[in-house]
């Protein structure tokens, strides 16, 4: 099983646990809910898809590494309590709550979500002492004497004895009682995810080309090598980060991050070549058409000439610079549409009002309401800063009213009017803007290549993307769809092909 096919089973695990009858009780039986078992080498995205479902199913989070817990921070303190039994008063221990299980209440309690995970990470590699709690927990969802509340599910993770010298296996009453799924490392699979998150260029054109050295984990008499996904995410922000700074990224830096010198000479000779061909291409200039037409042909023949791997990148630079500006313009679009939400939010509020100046009342709500929602976790950092910018905005839109001395509810919305369709405007050059790089990336990449297989790639990789699919299904493309009918028709032809060859070769049989 890959990580998007356990990520896709435990959110349906999370629907089929929390499910619900008519009267609000749960109908899916607590004892035979199953803990969760992610079994499979480090760096793969376990954490990370457990933070994922969280946000898309919309419940809590209380995320553990236990490895840096002890039996007392795990299971509770021990106490002395006073107890009657069979009319004589005795002296009994027990334990204080869980400092685990009191996140799960903070949780529910600060956030106001009742239901969500509780996620376990590196659960075989527990001390000797804390080793029994570990199973209780697994067995009967409890830590110490307290039990997990309802409506949390468990999910816990380990890493398999030949990655951690650490590890303790289950024994078979243990695996009796969780859904154990084992997860292995796909190229294809993580591509898909960091083409969404805007992975560096360089790192998904080289994984492309280079699968095999996406994951290695090598345990030998020569010391401990690896590369793993959380490797290249990490390096990914660092060349990102580099590039804006213009600092220099060398072959040492590279392999802070990917800990195999082979992969690590590779990958740095590669980000050299990309970032050469980045300048020698000049994509980004010809997709804006600023390229004189004599220099622009001789781009294309250089182009021509070059072989597999130099075709590869080059193509690889065109969607990475078209992802950049659909993804620009995706920003753009979601600003305008939040600030016309808003607007009509403001204009109702004015209704209502008699001075512009209760303005300062309506935005100090929006940033009370914003940082409530910040505090109680219900805000992504993507959607905190989105709201930021919206009242920034919006305060900007107020400066400029008390600088034209307008006092006026209805003049002063009307001023603000003007000024949002000067937005409108900006997501209209963007709009054009983006649909016109997308033209020029089809016509560049089949004047160097005619109509050859960097288009089919080029096709493949604008599909695959979130920003540049979702914004051609929504403004077109008339030269994606025209080489998607061409495509199409060549592979129609290629397997008509194929199958009279065979038949030939039968008759000739």
């Amino acid at each position: 099983m890959n990580i998007k096919e356990a990520k896709n089973e435990i959110k349906h695990t999370l629907l089929a646990y929390l499910r619900k009858n008519e009267k609000g009780g749960y109908t899916y039986p607590l004892v035979r809910q199953r803990p969760i078992l992610l079994m499979g080498p480090p760096g793969i995205g376990k954490t990370a898809i457990m933070e994922q479902i969280a946000e898309e199913c919309q419940v809590g989070l209380v995320a553990y590494t236990i490895t840096h817990h002890t039996r007392q921070s795990a299971v509770g303190l021990p106490k002395i309590v006073t107890r009657n039994y069979g009319g004589k008063e005795m002296n009994i221990t027990e334990y204080t709550m869980s400092e685990i299980i009191a996140s799960v209440y903070e949780c529910m309690e600060h956030t106001g979500k009742k239901e969500g995970i509780l996620f376990v990470d590196e659960i075989n590699c527990v001390s000797e002492t804390l080793a029994p709690a570990m199973l209780q927990f697994l067995q009967n969802k409890t830590f110490g004497t307290h039990k997990v509340p309802k409506g949390w599910i468990i999910v816990a993770a380990g890493n398999p004895p030949e990655y951690n010298k650490s590890v303790r296996e289950f024994d078979i009453v243990t695996l009796d009682r969780v859904r154990k799924l084992e997860i292995q490392a796909q190229t294809d699979v993580w591509l898909e995810y960091a083409g969404k998150r805007q992975v560096h260029g360089a790192i998904l054109s080289y994984l492309t080309l280079k699968k095999e050295n996406f994951y290695i984990v090598e345990n030998t008499v020569d010391g401990k090598f690896f590369v793993t996904a959380r490797g290249w995410e990490d390096l990914s922000e660092l060349l990102k980060s580099y590039e804006e700074l213009q600092v220099e990224v060398s072959e040492e830096i590279v392999g802070e991050f990917l800990q195999k010198e082979e992969i690590t000479r590779d990958f740095a000779a590669y980000y050299r070549l990309y970032e050469r061909y980045k300048t020698d291409y000049r994509v980004g200039e010809i997709l804006e058409e600023t390229v004189p037409q004599k220099e622009y042909r001789l781009i294309c023949e250089m182009a021509a000439r070059a072989q597999f791997e130099e075709r590869f990148t080059l193509t690889q630079l065109v969607m990475e610079a078209l992802d950049q500006q659909a993804a620009a313009f995706e920003k753009v679009d979601v600003r305008t549409v939040m600030l016309h939400q808003n607007l009509i939010q403001l204009k109702r509020f004015f209704q209502e009002q008699t001075c512009v100046d209760s303005m300062k009342e309506f935005l100090a709500e929006r940033r009370k309401a914003l940082d409530a929602k910040w505090k109680a976790e219900l805000l992504s950092e993507r959607e905190r800063c989105q709201e930021e910018e919206q009242i920034g905005i919006l305060e900007e839109y107020f400066l400029q009213i008390c600088e034209a001395h307008v006092t006026d509810c209805q003049e002063g919305f009307q001023l603000i009017r003007q000024l949002f369709e000067k937005e409108c405007e900006l997501r209209g050059r963007e709009l054009e803007r983006t649909k016109t790089m997308l033209e020029r990336g089809f016509a560049f990449l089949e004047d160097c290549f005619g109509e050859g297989q960097e288009l089919l790639l080029l096709e493949t990789g604008l599909t695959g993307n979130p920003c540049t699919s979702t914004f051609i299904s929504e403004h077109g493309c008339d030269a994606y769809f025209r080489h998607c009918g061409l495509l199409l028709y060549q592979k129609q032809e290629n397997a008509m092909r194929e199958e009279c060859r065979a038949i030939l070769d039968s008759l000739q049989e």
